[in-house]
């Protein structure tokens, strides 16, 4: 696989930034009984700022295996996970816990936005975690919800928001600290088509203007389509789709 990148993180040799995000040789397997069931077999995937990927597998494939180790929120068997170009595999935890709070954003089917706060407090919170001071924050969270055509909700708490509004509040939690990497799990599976369609736009728009790296899950195949690439899972491989 041509990924054009140094483990340093820094441009390779011909001049290119690494990938957002790199998987290479990536295995990972369950104890099943006495017998070992394997998820995930020497699979390789790289994703390149500012481009979506769309992975679209059957339920049980290790769509949400291939996202945790992604995401560094599982170890693989085998194999590497590079983060902006940085090797992530045999790192003590706290360093990977740093390395996914910083520059990894995650977005589930369900918001789990806080709901005893606005969806400005809920966006401006992981900033503030971050040392940003809270006038800050709430400005720069406001600019994100107003982008995504919240601006008229900013003081609204999240059972007061519609079902996409919520998930278009999470989107922005998920960008707002500017991580070089976004992880959706089927963002919009809880949604209904109409809702479903305007909320993945807003996310690859976001995407797009941000010039995140992400890798989205999803059942959806119109959806899919309007990503830069698909890939699938096939016999625990990342097959890249037609």
């Amino acid at each position: 696989m041509d990924i054009h990148a140094s483990p340093s993180g820094l441009p390779g040799a011909d001049g290119r930034m690494p990938p957002a995000l790199m998987l290479s040789g990536v295995s990972r397997r369950y104890a099943q009984g006495a017998a070992a069931l394997e998820i995930l077999r020497s699979a390789d995937l790289a994703i390149l700022p500012g481009q979506s990927v769309a992975l679209v597998a059957p339920s049980g494939s290790g769509k949400s295996t291939l996202l945790h180790i992604a995401g560094l929120l599982e170890h693989s068997d085998e194999g590497e996970v590079f983060i902006g170009g940085v090797a992530t595999a045999r790192l003590p935890d706290p360093v990977r816990t740093r390395i996914r709070r910083l520059q990894i954003g995650f977005v589930y089917q369900f918001h789990h936005l806080l709901p005893e706060f606005t969806a400005l407090e809920n966006v401006a919170m992981p900033q503030m975690i971050r040392g940003l001071r809270a006038g800050d924050a709430k400005a720069r969270a406001g600019e994100l919800l107003a982008y995504l055509g919240l601006g008229a909700r900013l003081d609204h708490r999240p059972s007061e928001l519609s079902g996409g509004e919520q998930q278009r509040v999470a989107i922005a939690r998920a960008l707002v600290n500017a991580p070089g990497l976004l992880l959706a799990d089927e963002p919009t599976g809880n949604l209904d088509p109409k809702t479903s369609d305007h909320v993945f736009g807003a996310l690859t728009e976001l995407v797009r203007a941000t010039q995140v790296a992400a890798l989205v899950a999803t059942h959806n195949l119109d959806l899919a389509a309007r990503m830069d690439r698909r890939v699938t899972l096939r016999d625990g491989k990342v097959v890249e789709m037609a």
